[in-house]
């Protein structure tokens, strides 16, 4: 069955080919995926594959097609924020889900210091990614804008500060803290504070915004703490607050993660929620329906957030026109037990 195949060697293209009864650039297009092929010899090309057990050099298509089958999900945090909160396991999962219908395999990348980021820099540049996805962009961070002129496709998620790129998935986060004030003014709050992210960051600067923006129509005080998203950041944002505004009656912390670590300074200093202080988060993961108690929080749709990245991606690698290369996507609230 194998006798035209030579001695202890892989099946190569042209025995692919002469079993098919079809020439090399047939092959080659059935293998890379394009239309330009009848389905007669698109059959006759898969059935030769499977019965020669034909693999497809990688690295032969990357010099063929300049194409590398891979992308970069660049994170610009530590590996234990990466892989200690639930928003980058959320887009993950999505991103993951929609590359696994596409074939691309998907490289995982941190980097905080500047040597980090010229190191990432030149790898990414030198043509060893097809694309590349950015997330959690600090400031008027140079790369974005670095692998855009260096031809690199890149979509990000997050609005990030100081820079306008091209392509970015986002959350209507001004909109989505902006709701959860009005439910705690709603409940009778009247002296609400708030923990606020990181202000070189888009989600920081939108979800005080939407704090700011609901405390207009009222004749409250702005009540604002800082931290960068973490536990623990949050629990010193809500020490801090409880020593300068002791009467406060709610907290809208912008992460999950820092309303719980506002949770456990809450409780040290015997306050009860939502009873005396009603607590309110931002993103509705795992940790806001297992908290004691359960938290209210806005739904941020993560996962759909890593899939549109991944079709805006896609889109901008194979050189397709893009009607919308901004995606904001809605939020809502999520009411539980702490508030």
């Amino acid at each position: 069955m194998n006798g035209d195949r030579r001695p202890g060697g892989r099946p190569t293209l042209e025995e692919v080919a002469a079993r098919a009864g079809v020439g090399r650039g047939t092959v080659s297009r059935v293998i890379n995926g394009s239309p330009k092929v009848s389905a007669k010899a698109r059959e006759a090309v898969l059935a030769a594959i499977k019965e020669l057990g034909y693999v497809p050099n990688r690295a032969a298509r990357t010099l063929v097609t300049n194409k590398t089958d891979t992308v970069a999900l660049v994170v610009s945090e530590s590996e234990q924020r990466v892989f200690g909160e639930p928003y980058f396991a959320g887009l993950v999962r999505g991103i993951s889900a929609a590359l696994s219908e596409t074939g691309l395999q998907l490289i995982l990348a941190m980097a905080q210091s500047r040597e980090e980021h010229d190191r990432l820099e030149a790898f990414l540049t030198a043509r060893h990614v097809d694309g590349v996805l950015l997330t959690s962009v600090h400031g008027a961070d140079p790369l974005p804008a670095r692998l855009e002129e260096m031809g690199v496709p890149t979509v990000l998620g997050g609005r990030p500060v100081g820079i306008t790129p091209y392509s970015y998935v986002d959350i209507d986060n001004r909109a989505g803290a902006r709701q959860a004030i009005k439910y705690l003014i709603s409940k009778g709050r009247t002296k609400i504070a708030t923990i606020a992210g990181p202000q070189d960051m888009g989600v920081g600067v939108d979800r005080l915004a939407g704090y700011r923006d609901a405390l207009l129509a009222t004749d409250m005080n702005e009540m604002v703490a800082y931290g960068d998203f973490s536990e623990e950041s949050g629990a010193a944002a809500m020490r801090e607050l409880l020593d300068r505004h002791p009467d406060l009656d709610a907290v809208f912390a912008a992460s999950d993660a820092m309303a719980l670590g506002a949770l456990r300074a809450l409780r040290e200093r015997g306050r009860s929620v939502p009873d005396d202080v009603a607590l309110v988060g931002f993103e509705d993961s795992s940790i806001a329906l297992h908290s004691d108690p359960p938290l209210t929080t806005v739904h941020q749709p993560t996962e759909a957030m890593g899939r549109q990245m991944v079709r805006l991606l896609i889109a901008r690698i194979n050189g397709e026109p893009i009607k919308q290369p901004v995606v904001i996507l809605d939020t809502h609230l999520v009411i539980r037990a702490s508030a």
